[in-house]
């Protein structure tokens, strides 16, 4: 029977190929390298780089010009050609060779897409000269300018933007020749054009800068020759590691859709290390009938595995291991693991070589053609000696100080037709040799949630306690959490939530004197960032609109400055004021002075947290140190803000009743009236929206839940409930009294109610918007109310406000250091 022509290519057909191999595979032909994406974003970061440092350190690279054009008379006299025409040299010869190596190894498509970069790249320089010489401002225009017969003319030259945008597009230096000598040339023009004055520095970076993003993003779109090794390379790297291959089947997830002429999974056990490393794997069957499994590592993979294993090592705290860069390393650390782990005992796929291939790497280990992974094992198979072997492996891997750290149900696989029941852990390319106490705690938490997710945590905690000891047990508590977790568990806890609440209760039941409370794993999350952008933003706004000339005269001819020292004493009355509520809601007996101090450290925490929160997170710390429950002690100072909403509400009932007038209580100003009825009209429009009812209820009906048994509680004791009164009304009135301090020091003064009205609604808007302490909102809100309600002028009522802040703000910062410093060293945070 004749070869169909497919089977001759030997990657797709069924029939074995010239080099004899049956591969069942399907290639890809052309790839989208994630470096090339990474490269373009590089490439615009440092664009903006260079505008800044053109237009801010405009001196600096000035200067760095000057001194390189210094030498300019010495490159005269080396250099026989005029610039112009060695910049014509090498628009010229640069894209003909680089060009023409393509086409000499028959890469016509390459070839083309070359030269529609260059053109490309040509069309973007002649782009930037037009913005640059049309919109950019006088300093920017300099910056990329030099002196032509008298004149000032901007120079991004556009031929060597294009010429930089073709060398890009042909690929890396380690692959063409040409490449490398025309990357040398292409800086060898700069820097003489650089030294001779045809070219400033700033102006030279952004022609390099321009051709990569040009280069770069025409690579990544349009996709690149796949270097990776399919077929006859495919074969030689197996045949180099010194086997016989007669087939080799690609395995594919059950789950992904098969291609043309493929064949489904041999087993799952093979399936499982696909799925688990995203790798490429072959069922490979050689000559003696022997089978194995063949796992490939592709070079352009690696990249985005770096990028996320970069990002997780400088966002959480350990967890992650350590970051390789190169495609070798990877597969050396995955041989050196797998070695290790079958040298402890461990019962793993041994490996049995390592080659490597194009731009590919090939591991070639045994095959367990008995073995199921969890994820697809039946529960009623789960039995206690099978969950017993798992955990026996694991103890053993830790006993030799290696670490998994990336446990999943496609790592765990078992062979239930053994007696007894036999386990396997595989994939340990993430993992450790000698590793810390961190990782196998984390490796604990991790088989913890697994078994939970398919036994029940119940029995997956009992299982643990028969291997492991409870000193291993005790520990894990604070590391059940979904940051912890690999993908595949979070994925899966999310459809079975609350699995590893369930888990930490198990663990409680089991060992009541474990710490369950959750470790702080991570450096910064996505409240952080936005924390840290809305501050920046709030900083340049009020920067940039504020008019600090005015202000400092305003400053400078204060009426009355002594008000400022009465404004910092109220203010820090106030800490007096929250440690006295505190201390009458709290379950326990708090001395009143260290709870003082507590309150004043918040002004230092202030800093980097939202308003409200940094105080209230030093509340809670100090009531879970002195033995309270973290449900108590979250309903406790859920409490102590309740009641301080409730009593400013009233102060603000009371004082629109009596302020203004010397008889009995009166009706409110028509001012206040229209506020509070605009304030509750857009309340219940609010309320009508489904999804904002449902973020109210989410917010607010734990909160009342957790603090109404509280509440009831403290009416029982007059006296604490005084006392908890009296210390809201002290904190609310100091801020009051500050404030208004801050505008007599100025000679300005408004009505109690106005005054109370501007300063609620400021504190609410820092409240609303996260950034540090309501830096930026909290100015904007007051300043805007005193203009509009309280019709004061700008300039003076922006220093009031940038006074009342230094003093209850940025001048109690110094006492919440040393604050927290002391409780620091006396162990009550």
């Amino acid at each position: 029977m004749p070869m169909p022509a497919a089977g001759r290519i030997g990657l797709r057909g069924r029939a074995p190929a010239e080099h004899g191999v049956r591969i069942v595979d399907t290639p890809a032909e052309r790839v989208h390298h994630p470096a090339d994406l990474v490269g373009v974003v590089l490439a615009a970061l440092g664009i903006g780089v260079v505008v800044v440092l053109a237009l801010y350190a405009q001196n600096t690279t000035t200067g760095v010009t000057e001194d390189v054009q210094g030498i300019a008379s010495i490159v005269r006299r080396i250099l026989f050609l005029p610039v112009a025409v060695l910049e014509g040299l090498i628009t010229l010869v640069v894209p003909l060779a680089v060009v023409a190596e393509l086409v000499l190894r028959r890469l016509g498509r390459h070839a083309l897409e070359a030269v529609a970069g260059g053109v490309l790249g040509i069309l973007t320089g002649l782009v930037s000269l037009w913005l640059i010489e049309t919109f950019a401002i006088d300093d920017l225009r300099i910056a990329f300018s030099v002196v032509s017969h008298g004149e000032l003319v901007v120079t991004v030259p556009p031929l060597l933007v294009g010429t930089a945008a073709l060398i890009t597009v042909a690929g890396t230096r380690n692959r063409r020749r040409t490449v490398g000598a025309s990357w040398n040339l292409l800086w060898l023009g700069l820097g003489v054009a650089l030294v001779t004055g045809a070219i400033t520095l700033p102006g030279a970076l952004l022609t390099v800068l321009l051709g990569r993003l040009v280069g770069l993003g025409l690579r990544y779109a349009s996709g690149v020759q796949s270097e990776r090794a399919y077929g006859a390379a495919l074969v030689d790297g197996v045949r180099r590691a010194g086997f016989d291959p007669m087939s080799l089947v690609r395995v594919r997830d059950v789950t992904a859709r098969q291609g043309a002429g493929e064949e489904s999974a041999p087993d799952l056990a093979a399936v499982a290390i696909t799925r688990n490393s995203d790798h490429r794997v072959y069922a490979m069957t050689t000559a003696d009938g022997e089978r194995y499994d063949v796992v490939v590592l592709d070079g352009d993979r690696q990249v985005v595995g770096l990028l996320l294993r970069s990002w997780r090592s400088l966002r959480l705290r350990g967890i992650d291991g350590r970051t390789v860069v190169s495609l070798r390393q990877v597969a050396e650390r995955a041989a050196l693991l797998s070695y290790a782990a079958s040298a402890a005992g461990v019962r793993t796929p041994r490996l049995l070589a390592l080659a490597e291939s194009e731009d590919s790497m090939l591991l070639v280990q045994e095959h367990t053609p008995d073995a199921v992974p969890l994820r697809h094992l039946p529960p009623e198979d789960l039995t206690d000696h099978v969950l017993d072997a798992v955990w026996q492996q694991l103890r053993v891997a830790h006993q030799a100080g290696l670490a998994h750290r990336a446990l999943t149900s496609d790592v765990v696989l078992v062979q239930p037709g053994q007696l007894p029941p036999a386990a396997l852990l595989i994939g340990w390319e993430s993992g450790d040799v000698a590793s810390s106490e961190l990782a196998r705690r984390v490796d604990v938490s991790q088989l913890l949630a697994v078994l939970a997710l398919r036994v029940g945590a119940e029995r997956a905690v009992a299982a643990a306690s028969r291997v492991l000891s409870d000193a291993e047990l005790i520990v894990t508590g604070p590391l059940l959490q979904t940051i912890a977790m690999p993908r595949t568990t979070r994925e899966e806890a999310r459809e079975r939530r609350g699995v590893l609440a369930e888990v930490r209760e198990a663990l409680l039941t089991r060992l009541p004197e474990a710490d369950v409370e959750p470790e702080r794993l991570v450096r910064f999350g996505a409240r952080t960032v936005l924390t840290l952008a809305l501050s920046i933003t709030a900083v340049l706004v009020v920067v940039t609109t504020i008019n600090f000339a005015e202000i400092t005269a305003a400053l400078t001819s204060a009426a009355r400055p002594w008000w400022a020292a009465v404004a910092f004493g109220l203010g820090m009355v106030t800490f007096l004021g929250s440690a006295l509520a505190l201390v009458a809601f709290s379950p326990v007996r708090l001395p009143l002075w260290r709870t003082t101090l507590v309150q004043t450290a918040g002004s230092f925490v202030a800093l980097v947290a939202p308003a409200g929160v940094g105080p209230a997170a030093l509340n809670l710390r100090m009531l879970t140190r002195r033995g309270v429950s973290n449900t108590l002690a979250v309903a406790s100072v859920g409490l102590v803000q309740v009641s301080q909403f409730i009593t400013t509400v009233v102060l603000l009932l009371v004082l629109s009743l009596v302020s203004g007038t010397d008889s009995a209580l009166q009706m409110p100003s028509t001012t206040v009236i229209t506020a509070v009825a605009v304030i509750a009209l857009a309340a219940g429009a609010a309320m009508l929206v489904p999804w904002v009812r449902q973020w109210v209820t989410a917010r607010t009906v734990p909160l009342w839940r957790q603090t109404w048994p509280r509440l009831v509680q403290l009416l029982s004791q007059p006296k604490r409930f005084a006392v908890a009164v009296a210390g809201n009304l002290l904190m609310t009135l100091g801020y009051l009294g500050a404030f208004a301090a801050s505008l007599a020091a100025f000679g300005l003064e408004l009505s109690l109610i106005d005054l109370a009205l501007i300063y609620l609604l400021g504190n609410a808007a820092g409240a609303l918007v996260p950034t540090p302490g309501g830096l930026g909102t909290v100015e904007v809100a007051l300043i805007t109310g005193l203009t509009t309600t309280g019709g004061i002028p700008g300039a003076l009522a922006t220093s009031a406000v940038f006074l009342f802040r230094a003093v209850t703000f940025w001048g109690r910062v110094p006492f919440g250091w040393v604050a927290m410093r002391v409780l620091q060293r006396s162990g009550e945070l």
